[in-house]
């Protein structure tokens, strides 16, 4: 039995090696350096402080959950899935948050939204949820009707969106995972693609509106420095298949001769008609997602995704135990890996470089 104020040695010790590999992130990063490791070495030691002063909290009874994914339906969100809800949901019953015992989960998915992404969070707060699991829509929706319910989400820059008062100490009732290390990631996408495709002169990046309110100006900067014409090709959310396809063809008729794809949830879903919808426009691309490579798509330049879901499962179980989401540090992503399909490859016509091919993480045949 762990005594209140305590931690088991090998929970703690556990901990704090995933708050000491976050020192080490950084140096597999292109371009980062000491003050960003020590960054990160701070956001992983507050980690470990928060973490230990609710691990040896009881878990609670009854409490409520609500997962908002309106991308994909309700009957995708289980634990049986096969999807990253599935990760999150099976991450919280290895952390001692099981559904139907001292958990009760309610879901959020393309049934209950009526294009209205205002209107939903309104309802979901309404119902006063211990917790919001965010996926999508964006959590600015819900921060505009609760100062009070606690959000897990992943955004892009959450200081910048003004989410939180810093990665360190977010100060409000929203934590979670930051996905946007500003515009070395785009500027990153940008350089893979190039080598990728030389004669690249004009690229269109397909986003959401509302995306590229907080991520444009990162992405225009990024295409400025490689001295890359750019093109934004922005879409309403969310996206289905048609509305994916009219952005590939809208980027075909602006002149675009390459295409990255911002990061969403909703291009995750969606990934399978996007890659077929580029390949058949014949236009070489970078995706956000290595699961875009597995659907045919050219290249990726992505994040663990799984990793970060697992991180947030993390979060949710800290806050039912009593932490406070302002005092949970935002999780800066700082790994990526290159994905390469070969076969896309051949069908655009274009000889991979043995320079991508070395350092790729993943190569479909």
């Amino acid at each position: 039995m762990v005594q209140a104020g305590a931690v088991e040695p090998a929970v703690a010790l556990a901990i704090w090696t995933l708050s000491a590999k976050s020192y080490k992130r950084y140096d597999a990063v292109e371009g980062t350096g000491a003050d960003m490791r020590r960054r990160d070495f701070v956001v992983g030691a507050v980690s470990f402080a928060a973490a230990t002063r609710v691990a040896a909290q009881p878990v609670a009874n009854n409490r409520r959950l609500a997962i908002v994914s309106v991308s994909g339906s309700t009957s995708q969100m289980q634990e049986d899935s096969g999807n990253y809800v599935a990760v999150f949901l099976a991450e919280l019953r290895r952390l001692g948050q099981i559904e139907g015992q001292n958990l009760a989960i309610e879901r959020y998915g393309k049934e209950q939204y009526q294009s209205d992404s205002a209107a939903l969070a309104a309802q979901i707060v309404r119902s006063n949820p211990d917790v919001i699991y965010v996926i999508d829509p964006g959590a600015t929706f819900f921060l505009r009707e609760t100062s009070k319910i606690s959000i897990v989400t992943i955004t892009n820059d959450p200081v910048a969106a003004g989410f939180a008062q810093s990665l360190a100490h977010p100060g409000g009732n929203i934590t979670g995972v930051s996905v946007d290390p500003g515009p070395s990631i785009h500027g990153k996408r940008i350089a893979l693609l190039r080598e990728m495709f030389p004669a690249m002169s004009k690229l269109a990046c397909i986003a959401f509106r509302r995306a590229w309110d907080s991520s444009g100006a990162s992405v225009r900067a990024a295409a400025d420095a490689a001295g890359v014409a750019l093109v934004s090709v922005l879409m309403d959310f969310p996206g289905n298949a048609t509305t994916y396809r009219n952005a590939i063809a809208q980027a075909s008729r602006d002149g675009a001769d390459a295409i990255m794809m911002l990061d969403s949830p909703n291009a995750l879903v969606n990934r399978a008609v996007i890659s077929e919808s580029i390949a058949e426009a014949r236009i070489p691309a970078i995706h956000a997602f290595a699961e875009a490579v597995d659907a045919g798509g050219l290249m990726a330049y992505s994040f663990d995704l799984k990793e970060l879901i697992k991180r947030m499962a993390g979060n949710v179980d800290a806050i039912l135990r009593g932490a406070s989401p302002g005092e949970i540090p935002f999780y800066q992503v700082s790994k990526f890996e290159l994905s390469i399909n070969l076969k896309a490859a051949k069908a655009l016509g274009l000889a991979v470089p043995t320079t991508l091919l070395a350092t790729a993480n993943k190569v479909v045949e």
